[in-house]
């Protein structure tokens, strides 16, 4: 075993984190559940969603006879949509191919939508026992700081440094122990900003360190100006209720139920009497909200309108009146959430 293995080891035991609540079990599932929600996530969200999650779904196989409406509801709040999606389709996965019973091979579990294979690796230590290396956000800032690998993570080149760094550096037993604390001392101790190189156990070997290069490893992602987008959301309102409709299971926010959005410049009553069978009556501009996501910026026009009458047509597939308060409720964006959250307590 390696001293910087050693030392890891002996430092997780004594510091790290052992009361998290996907922690103790080698249930697959649990830890499958906890590693999808942690990507891109800190441990502190993920948490409470991760305990509402099992008591709604405490088993695989409730969760694959799950509607995705239900699964999304869940998630609402938790951002990156796409892992609930193929949380869903997974779970239905392993339901039909593995007769409800989480794969136990590492290509089997890779083969699972939403894995990769830093996620594969991780739910193979901590449900199997495996010996494989993991490099998420976490591991790679603590590797490359280490050992002086310079380059943006990102990079083919540079990822590929890492994943050898890794696999080299990876212990004959104790590999469990080993994989939570890289990924406790990088989330504690190896931070970002301003890192506790006086409480890392291996800061005597750490090649940024020696250098005074902490602040300029992992080097950065390539800046590039985050493209603007704007798009004009109504917020009908009739007898208490706001009409919701269901985005395409694919793309942003896919599958989540959102407001009706509107090219700028549409002539808005004509477009919801022929879409919603809606008459409007009133029209009032809200304040714009604005949202980031990793590749742009969305500025959202908000429209609050109210209806005096609704064609039952309305109640059509893809489109539904619901109270204020259950609109809340249902699987919609976070953007979406706060636009209603505002009307609700009248700001």
């Amino acid at each position: 075993m390696t001293s910087f293995a050693t030392r890891i080891i002996r430092w997780q035991r004594r510091h790290g984190r052992h009361d998290l609540p996907w922690q103790n079990t080698r249930d697959a599932y649990r830890i499958w559940l906890s590693e999808i929600m942690l990507q891109q996530t800190q441990v502190a969200t993920v948490i409470p969603y991760y305990r509402r999650f099992l008591r709604r779904f405490p088993r695989l196989k409730a969760l694959a006879a799950a509607s995705l409406d239900e699964v999304l509801a869940l998630w609402s709040g938790l951002g990156y949509y796409a892992r609930a999606r193929n949380l869903h389709r997974a779970a239905q996965q392993i339901a039909a191919e593995h007769r409800g019973r989480f794969p136990r091979s590492f290509e089997a579990v890779l083969a699972l939508p939403g894995v990769g294979r830093s996620t594969a690796a991780a739910i193979c230590v901590f449900a199997f026992g495996d010996r494989r290396a993991i490099l998420d956000g976490n591991v790679k800032r603590l590797l490359a700081r280490c050992f002086g690998i310079a380059g943006y993570p990102g990079d083919a080149r540079t990822a590929a440094r890492l994943w050898h760094k890794g696999g080299q550096l990876l212990p004959s037993r104790n590999v469990e122990s080993y994989t939570q604390g890289l990924m406790d001392l990088g989330a504690a101790i190896c931070v970002r900003g301003k890192p506790r190189c006086d409480a890392c156990p291996v800061a005597p070997d750490c090649v940024a360190l020696r250098r005074g290069t902490i602040g300029r490893l992992p080097a950065p992602r390539p800046r590039k100006s985050l493209p603007q987008r704007r798009t004009h959301m109504l917020v009908l309102q009739h007898a208490g209720q706001v009409l919701l409709e269901k985005r395409a299971p694919s793309g942003i926010w896919g599958g989540l139920w959102s407001l009706p959005e509107v090219a700028s410049g549409a002539d808005i009553a004509a477009l919801c009497a022929q879409r919603y069978g809606a008459e409007i009556a009133t029209h009032e501009a809200l304040p714009a909200v604005a949202h980031g996501f990793t590749h742009f910026r969305l500025a959202i026009v908000v429209h609050r309108l109210g209806v005096t009458r609704v064609a039952p047509r309305a109640a059509a597939p893809g489109a539904m009146w619901l109270p204020l308060e259950e609109a809340l409720g249902a699987a919609i964006p976070a953007p979406v959430k706060r636009i209603l959250a505002a009307l609700a307590t009248g700001i």
